[in-house]
C-alpha cells in the first residue's frame, strides 16, 4: 500500500489538508516513520493488514486519537480511549493560566491546593501535577474516565489524587481550594448540527453535552460549591461556551465572586472564565 492509497479514501470524511494530516500522524506515532520515510516508499514496506484494519477505523469516522490511543497535551503524551474525552488544544490554556496563578502565590510559601473538576483523562490534573508542586486531585463521574485518568498520571509520574465525585453534586467544603479549574460539559443539544460526525459518533455524550433549557447547569453547580470551597482569595477557572459567556458572567458576579473576567481563545472566541473569590461562605 503506498502512502495515497492510506490518505486518500478519507478525503470526504476530511479535507484533502487533513486527511494527509491524519495520514501522516498515523504513520509518525503508530509506524515510527518520517517524512523522509514516507517519500522513500517506507510506507509500502508496512504490514498491508495492519494499514488497512488502522484504515478501516478512519474511515468510520473513529478519531485518530482514539485509533492511535493517544493525545499530546501540553507537550505530553495521554492515552485515551473510546468512552473519555480527547484532550483539545485549546484546553491548555487553563494549564498556562493555572500554573501562572501558582507561580504569582508560590512566594507565599504556604501548601497550594487545585482541584480539577470533570478529569477525563486527567490531562489538566496531570500537567498542574507535574509543572507545579501543588496538591492536585481530580473528580470525575465516569469510572473509565477514572480508570485512565489514574492510568495516566502512574505512566506520567504525576502525583494526582483521582476520585469518583459527582460535579453536580459536590462536598460541602469550606475554604479548602486555593483553585479550581474545569473543562465541564457545555455544548447545548441545539449545537449537535454544526459538530463534526466523528466527535458526535464516538465521543462521550455525558462529556460534552446539556440541555437546551440549562446551558449552565455545571457551571452553576461548580460555582455554589466553589464559592464556599475556596480559600481566602481563591480562583476559578473554566472553560466556556462562547454563546453564554454573558449570562455566565452574571452568574458568578451574582453569587459573591469579587474579580472576574471572560477571556479569548486564539480564534477570539469567548472560551475562558476567571473568577476569584474574597472567600465568602
Amino acid at each position: 500500500m503506498k502512502f495515497r492509497d492510506f490518505w486518500q479514501p478519507l478525503v470526504g470524511l476530511y479535507d484533502d489538508g487533513e486527511a494527509r494530516a491524519i495520514a501522516r500522524l498515523v504513520m509518525e506515532r503508530r509506524f515510527g516513520l518520517s517524512m523522509t520515510d514516507i517519500a522513500c516508499g517506507a510506507v509500502e514496506r508496512l504490514d498491508e493488514e495492519e494499514l488497512d484494519a488502522v484504515r478501516q477505523r478512519l474511515l468510520t469516522g473513529e478519531p485518530v486519537q482514539y485509533v492511535l490511543g493517544e493525545a499530546v497535551f501540553c507537550g505530553r503524551t495521554f492515552h485515551v480511549v473510546p468512552g473519555v474525552l480527547i484532550p483539545r488544544p485549546e484546553t491548555e490554556w487553563l494549564c498556562h493560566k493555572a500554573v501562572s496563578s501558582f507561580l504569582l502565590r508560590f512566594y507565599r510559601n504556604h501548601p497550594f491546593s487545585i482541584l480539577d473538576i470533570g478529569t477525563g483523562s486527567g490531562c489538566i490534573a496531570c500537567t498542574l501535577a507535574l509543572e507545579t508542586s501543588a496538591e492536585v486531585v481530580a473528580w470525575d463521574i465516569s469510572d473509565r474516565a477514572i480508570d485512565i485518568a489514574r492510568s495516566n498520571a502512574l505512566a506520567l509520574g504525576a502525583n494526582v489524587k483521582v476520585e469518583k465525585q459527582d460535579a453536580l453534586n459536590p462536598p460541602d467544603d469550606v475554604h479548602r481550594w486555593d483553585l479550581i479549574v474545569s473543562n465541564p460539559p457545555y455544548v447545548c443539544e441545539h449545537e449537535k448540527m454544526a459538530m463534526h460526525p466523528n466527535v458526535l459518533g464516538h465521543e462521550p455524550a455525558e462529556a460534552l453535552f446539556v440541555p437546551d433549557d440549562d446551558p449552565l447547569l455545571f457551571y452553576s453547580s461548580i460555582a455554589r460549591y466553589a464559592v464556599r470551597a475556596l480559600k481566602l482569595e481563591g480562583e476559578l477557572l473554566l472553560e466556556i461556551n462562547p454563546l453564554y459567556a454573558s449570562e455566565l458572567q452574571t452568574l458568578l458576579s451574582g453569587m459573591g465572586f469579587s474579580e472576574g473576567e471572560i477571556q479569548e481563545d486564539d480564534f477570539g472566541e469567548k472560551r475562558f472564565a476567571v473568577f476569584k473569590t474574597c472567600g465568602l461562605n
